[in-house]
């Protein structure tokens, strides 16, 4: 081995030893109340179990204790805690409700806006897709299936893979709106496009998507030239057109609570009588919670999770509530596959995008894949009709 490599073997072993001690100060009380808060979940700090976590710095306790999820997610991402498996550690975590026991004293103002504003208008609204959708395509095709589907696959039906459990939503999704050829079919923040071009190409239908997002914009049109699909940078507040089936999978996370109502007037004045509009968005179990400030402060901004009592407000007396699917623990297994496939693309991005920015994406993929597996948050398909379905609404068959 030459002197070169066993300085490097020796640098990391150091590194590696480093990282399973301790901080070297004495314990704090706050280290003491974290230590024992943790235990509840049966997480020790400096374990050797995959889902201990290990402090390499001082003062992680303390930023945790005063900020909750946002000390802790910027430590790690300076590298000041490790843990080999986060998902596994956050779904200890919240199966232990220690979120509820840590009441950050610094983020008052954090909930007192998300309360009081309105963080979505419609000016606001076009800052999560300069943020989090338009930083490359290419790292979303290297972390994405070939469809760029960014929304829970359906893995209950059988499938193996990422790419099959992508195809099969999609086509749940045009089976659910009984989808025939020649319809229009509106698709409120439709990404890069996926579920209208699986819908133009297999179901024959004519597809309209709106997106707040530029990179996702171009991608689509290359991708779907030809193809009766049109893509519009556009928000869903100036939308008045008639269309005969509505999708929305995975915006509705964007809309905020003070606009619920409104996002669902939109959709009734844009639905033709006999239509059918599915909703597909992650909900949350409680409606009195405050949007996270870490994953609000760096993956998606003035972002909310609605509750089924937000989602039953905004259609009262505007739609029929005809079907309300939960597949919420597939989500868990679709963030795992994401994970994987950063993973084993990162060569490729790090000089770009650098260390912080891993962290920060493995942190924001494996606490949010931790957070379905202790169901502390679900995935929600709702079929929606204007005067209810004659006959009823049958929802189709696995297949």
């Amino acid at each position: 081995m030459s002197t070169t490599n066993m300085e490097h073997s020796s640098e990391a072993s150091n590194k590696v030893e480093l990282a399973r001690r301790s901080p070297a100060s004495p314990p704090t009380l706050a280290y003491r109340l974290v230590e024992e808060m943790l235990a509840l979940a049966d997480i020790e700090i400096g374990g050797s179990r995959l889902w201990d976590i290990r402090l390499l710095a001082d003062g992680v306790p303390e930023r945790v204790l005063a900020q909750g999820n946002l000390g802790l997610g910027e430590a790690y991402m300076a590298g000041q805690w490790e843990c080999d498996e986060l998902d596994q550690f956050f779904a200890r975590v919240m199966r232990a409700h220690i979120d509820e026991k840590i009441h950050p004293s610094r983020l008052v103002f954090h909930a007192l806006r998300a309360r009081l504003l309105n963080r979505q208008t419609a000016r606001r609204a076009w800052k999560v897709g300069q943020v989090h959708y338009d930083i490359g395509n290419a790292f979303y095709e290297a972390m994405l299936d070939s469809k760029m589907t960014y929304t829970c696959g359906y893995w209950s039906g059988g499938a193996r893979t990422l790419e099959a459990a992508q195809e099969e939503k999609l086509d749940l999704i045009c089976r659910k709106l009984q989808l025939k050829p020649g319809m229009r079919l509106l698709d409120i923040g439709c990404g890069w496009g996926s579920l209208m071009g699986f819908a133009a190409e297999y179901y024959d239908v004519e597809c309209v998507g709106l997106t707040i997002s530029q990179e996702q914009a171009e991608w689509g049109r290359q991708r779907y030239a030809g193809m009766p699909v049109q893509f519009r940078l556009q928000d869903y507040r100036t939308l008045n057109e008639r269309y005969d089936r509505i999708a929305s999978v995975g915006m509705f996370e964007h809309v905020g609570a003070k606009n619920y109502r409104s996002y669902m007037e939109v959709a009734h004045r844009c639905l033709h009588d006999g239509g059918l509009f599915l909703l597909h968005t992650i909900g949350k179990n409680r409606r009195q919670s405050t949007p996270d400030p870490w994953m609000d402060r760096y993956i998606f901004p003035n972002g909310e999770l609605p509750s089924i009592g937000h989602v039953g407000d905004a259609v009262d007396g505007l739609f029929v509530v005809e079907d309300l699917h939960n597949f919420g623990a597939d989500y868990d297994r679709t963030l795992m596959a994401w994970h994987a496939n950063v993973e084993a693309a990162w060569p490729q991005f790090a000089d770009q995008m650098g260390e912080r920015f891993r962290r920060m994406w493995r942190y924001y993929l494996l606490s949010c894949a931790g957070l379905f597996r202790a169901r502390d948050i679900q995935l929600w398909q709702w079929v929606l009709s204007k005067e209810g379905v004659a006959g009823g609404y049958r929802r189709p068959a696995f297949r």
